[in-house]
């Protein structure tokens, strides 16, 4: 009853988020993102020797004394590749799955129109990627809780903060990864119109975040670093400092809504001059 008095564009958002969540890829990659940080909890406790000290990801040897570190140890695995893996599949999809399909020109039947169906397959991935931010956190959390003791959590600057306010930082840095996805799946939607088959898209976007990364990682072109899509991911550690550094979170945010501005315009620009002939 509520929906069918709702406006076109909300109507066509709740359709559009009932199609993504329906979908059993949808959900195997959710769940995917999800084990990420219980196999990390699971090698961790069933080691013999215990997680190496200065080795392997940030955080991993402060799992055995608090267990909510798993969950933050899966963000800093999971914002490199496995995010955006996901989100270039999701964003990848938005157009090019539909023109694939035959059904694009369907849905640009008034009153749903271009600009509308544009909007309204960004806001979808949008909310596809707080819940795949969620999944990895949750996953952390639940293998924490289940195979390690959950007590005072000493951040970065040497400060200790008790289970509550720790589970709170560490949801903080699951809207961090969240906000970092969001101009990646802006380039990806971009690509998505710009051709017919989901798969190029979707290798497009994936790609297009490695290249990032690997620019990011060479000092040479430190120039250049403030400028990638990829340079503040890893600064969700500065959630973990007492009190919490929002520079980089601010940085960050600024950075994703010039991409999401940027790439915006460009799929706007594209899809509305666009023959739709499928």
């Amino acid at each position: 009853m509520l929906l069918s008095s709702a406006s076109p564009g909300t109507r066509l958002f709740a359709s559009e988020l009932s199609v993504l969540f329906r979908r059993w890829r949808t959900w195997a990659m959710l769940a995917a993102l999800a084990a990420v940080p219980v196999l990390i909890g699971l090698a961790v406790r069933f080691s013999p020797k215990g997680p190496p000290t200065g080795r392997g990801p940030a955080f991993l040897d402060q799992i055995t004394d608090n267990g909510l570190f798993v969950g933050v140890v899966g963000l800093v695995v999971c914002t490199p590749l496995f995010l955006p893996l996901t989100i270039g599949v999701v964003a990848g999809d938005t157009i090019a799955g539909e023109a694939n399909l035959g059904t694009l020109r369907y849905l640009l039947v008034a009153p749903a129109g271009r600009v509308r169906l544009l909007v309204v397959k960004y806001l979808a991935c949008a909310v596809f990627c707080v819940a795949a931010a969620l999944a990895v956190v949750l996953g952390g959390v639940l293998a924490g809780l289940a195979l390690f003791p959950v007590g005072r959590a000493t951040l970065l600057s040497g400060d200790t903060i008790g289970p509550g306010e720790a589970l709170g930082r560490l949801l903080l840095m699951g809207g961090f990864a969240t906000v970092s996805l969001l101009g990646l799946a802006a380039i990806g939607l971009f690509a998505s119109t710009m051709t017919t088959v989901p798969v190029g898209a979707m290798a497009a976007t994936v790609v297009l975040a490695v290249v990032s990364q690997v620019l990011d990682a060479l000092d040479q072109l430190d120039w250049l670093h403030p400028w990638l899509l990829s340079d503040h991911w890893l600064d969700i550690a500065d959630l973990l400092r007492q009190p919490i550094a929002w520079g980089s979170f601010g940085q960050n945010a600024l950075l994703q809504a010039a991409y999401v501005a940027f790439f915006g315009a460009l799929a706007y620009g594209r899809f509305t001059t666009k023959d739709i002939l499928a």
